[in-house]
């Protein structure tokens, strides 16, 4: 039986040279993990499509509207983990977006800093493991166009990929 993610995680990066990668890693402010630098993170609505929480995770948490977004991806990977306020197991799925160069985010007033950082400083600020997972697979992406169009999704959150059926 499928089980239905609790949360999303959206990484934002751009790409504004040949072969460098910049990740856009946000402080939380207030509530769970204060000060932990993160991808766009959130909940998903009732009966919303996790691929379309992502995008719209994105607008709230950086401003990225749809026209920021050059290409949109499935990373294909999940996150699992204790959340002992519940004492339950959380499930994440993890997405990415490329955003154009020349554009800048907003801080949202659940966050305290936004920062573009290259792969070493995100891999170093990123607490979690399956973020390194992420942003490895990001960099894979970024720099092998025939590999990237196997994640891509188009804006209805479908693989661009795979055929209609």
């Amino acid at each position: 039986m499928p089980v239905r993610p609790d949360l999303i995680e959206c990484w934002v990066f751009r790409a504004p040279d040949a072969g460098r990668v910049e990740y856009l890693l946000i402080e939380r402010a207030t509530g769970i993990f204060p000060g932990l630098w993160q991808p766009v993170t959130g909940y998903l609505e009732q009966a919303e499509r996790a691929s379309l929480a992502a995008l719209r995770e994105v607008q709230e948490e950086t401003g990225f509207s749809a026209t920021a977004v050059e290409a949109f991806y499935d990373l294909d990977q999940i996150g699992s983990f204790y959340d002992e306020d519940h004492d339950a197991i959380v499930h994440s799925v993890m997405f990415a977006v490329r955003v154009r160069t020349g554009i800048e985010p907003r801080l949202s007033l659940e966050h305290s800093g936004l920062d573009w950082v290259d792969e070493h400083e995100a891999l170093r600020r990123s607490v979690w493991p399956p973020y390194r997972d992420s942003i490895e697979l990001i960099g894979r992406l970024a720099a092998d166009p025939e590999l990237a169009r196997w994640f891509e999704l188009d804006t209805a959150g479908r693989r661009v990929a795979r055929p209609p059926g």
